[in-house]
């Protein structure tokens, strides 16, 4: 049975990546100069990374764009292709242990929830694109005798993938994996806050056979590296995973340079609606409290509001509370954690700065609303649940990113969709009721990307994931992200 000791010892021996990888190289920023890598675990500095700016942006960018033209990976065969793809997808299952340490020093998860979630997700993320690389098909259009036409998807170039520092490895793959199989070559900026799984997944990539330059890793700061990957003329598009504030700079990074295409998943002030007939009050409870203490609150579809039908609302805040004060901040690297660090102090203090704000502003304080573990030196915040909550309240309508609950009561259903599209955000949202019209009827007028029923989170790979309004466009996961990272051209022949 593995043990915090065994994972201190693999912490201790490894060896923790800190180089860029372009074309086919380890490389240091051009500039020389690194930037110190800090773990929520204890605060302390466990590496230096190399800080990259936009002349490292630069190479990575020209050695893809040589990669793409040369058609060393896009016109390989596809069963060359998938070959590629599946050996990286056994790399990392073969250092699955590693990969999640990583990311768990980096990022201050439970290590358990590394390896049971983030890395094997990540590896069937991979597999499953490699799978489907092969069955995207074009079409045939309507025949007039005179000619015959048909569609074909044709990789878009160079993908500049930026993503975030909640799940690094699995939204990097998310990204990586569909413009990999679709012939594509990235660039892949990591979060200076969790650089570390994406610099080894770059290093794994050139062991699996991955031709130099089709898949790049430049870590730096997003007002560098990210800014100059955005601006770059010779970037076809830009994934990415993360705020509103940077969502928009991009956009205009875009309409500056080229007119790249953009794909963004921003953030989220997700509802989960309660209803008085909801099928099994122990499992919503459950799942509320988990739907936003999961990976401390830092999750883009954290359940953050609560909405419960009045006549119920006591009894089932009484058994969320049960479960949620079970849950204690822990060591991240110690396998029975289950509610680790927040990933910096910044973090962290945005998350107590809301507490403080929402405590002022009259919200009653059920639960938490400290720091934890302050003498480990990392970045722990309590579970914290805030009852009564006003529509309008900073903490029912802004993202938290952090472990802090809000419920608000309703007396009607019509009042329950009202407050759940009351929102600039739409990224998801669940509900839980026997009432299969109620179920439908909400599922269609809430405007969410996401729709879960007597669930949370209750989809995979298989199912897209996106949102409405300012929670982004695009899709990730399942075969419709593969269409993102394609041009679609008609051909047509005319028959003499």
């Amino acid at each position: 049975m593995t043990s915090l000791a065994h994972f201190e010892k693999i912490a201790g021996v490894m060896e923790l990546p800190r180089q860029a990888v372009i074309d086919g190289r380890l490389q240091p920023s051009v500039t020389g100069r690194t930037f110190e890598n800090v773990t929520p675990r204890n605060g302390t500095v466990i590496n230096r990374v190399a800080e990259c700016d936009a002349a490292d942006i630069d190479a990575a960018v020209n050695a893809a764009r040589r990669a793409f033209e040369d058609g060393r990976w896009r016109n390989l065969h596809y069963r060359e292709k998938k070959r590629i793809l599946f050996d990286l997808a056994d790399l990392m299952e073969r250092d699955a242990e590693i990969l999640a340490v990583l990311e768990s020093l980096d990022v201050g998860k439970p290590i358990n929830d590394a390896l049971s979630v983030d890395v094997p997700g990540a590896i069937r993320t991979l597999r499953y694109y490699a799978e489907a690389l092969d069955k995207i098909y074009g079409e045939v259009g309507p025949g007039t005798g005179d000619r015959f036409s048909f569609t074909v998807e044709e990789p878009l170039g160079v993908v500049g993938a930026i993503v975030p520092w909640n799940f690094p490895l699995h939204m990097a793959m998310w990204k990586v994996a569909p413009a990999l199989a679709m012939g594509n070559s990235v660039v892949l900026k990591p979060a200076e806050q969790s650089p570390m799984t994406a610099l080894k997944l770059g290093r794994l990539a050139l062991e699996a056979g991955l031709p130099a330059g089709v898949l790049n890793v430049v870590p730096g700061f997003g007002a560098a590296a990210g800014k100059a990957l955005a601006l770059h003329t010779d970037v076809d598009m830009i994934a990415f995973t993360g705020s509103g504030a940077v969502g928009r700079l991009l956009m205009q990074y875009s309409g500056q340079s080229n007119l790249k295409r953009v794909s963004l998943e921003l953030g989220g002030k997700s509802p989960q609606i309660v209803f008085a007939d909801c099928p099994d009050l122990n499992a919503a409870a459950f799942h509320a409290a988990w739907g936003v203490f999961f990976n401390q609150g830092e999750v883009c579809t954290a359940a953050s509001r609560l909405l419960v039908q009045q006549d119920i609302a006591d009894a089932f805040l009484d058994k969320l509370l049960m479960i949620a004060k079970r849950i204690v901040p822990g060591d991240p690297l110690e396998p029975a954690t289950k509610f680790g660090a927040m990933v910096s102090a910044e973090q962290m203090q945005t998350a107590l700065r809301y507490i403080e704000d929402a405590s002022r502003d009259g919200a009653a304080l059920r639960l938490g609303g400290k720091r934890a573990r302050e003498d480990s030196g990392g970045f722990f915040v309590e579970p914290t649940v805030f009852d009564t909550v006003a529509p309008d309240a900073q903490l029912a309508r802004e993202e938290v990113f952090g472990p802090v609950l809000a419920v608000s009561r309703f007396k009607e259903p019509d009042e329950a969709l009202r407050l759940a599209n009351d929102t600039v955000y739409g990224l998801a949202a669940g509900l839980w009721t026997r009432d299969i019209n109620l179920a439908h009827r909400a599922a269609r007028e809430i405007k969410a990307g996401l729709v879960w029923i007597n669930g949370w989170d209750a989809c995979d790979i298989t199912m897209p994931f996106g949102g409405f309004k300012q929670s982004g466009f695009g899709r990730d996961r399942s075969l419709h992200a593969l269409h993102k990272y394609a041009d679609l051209k008609s051909v047509s022949i005319t028959i003499r």
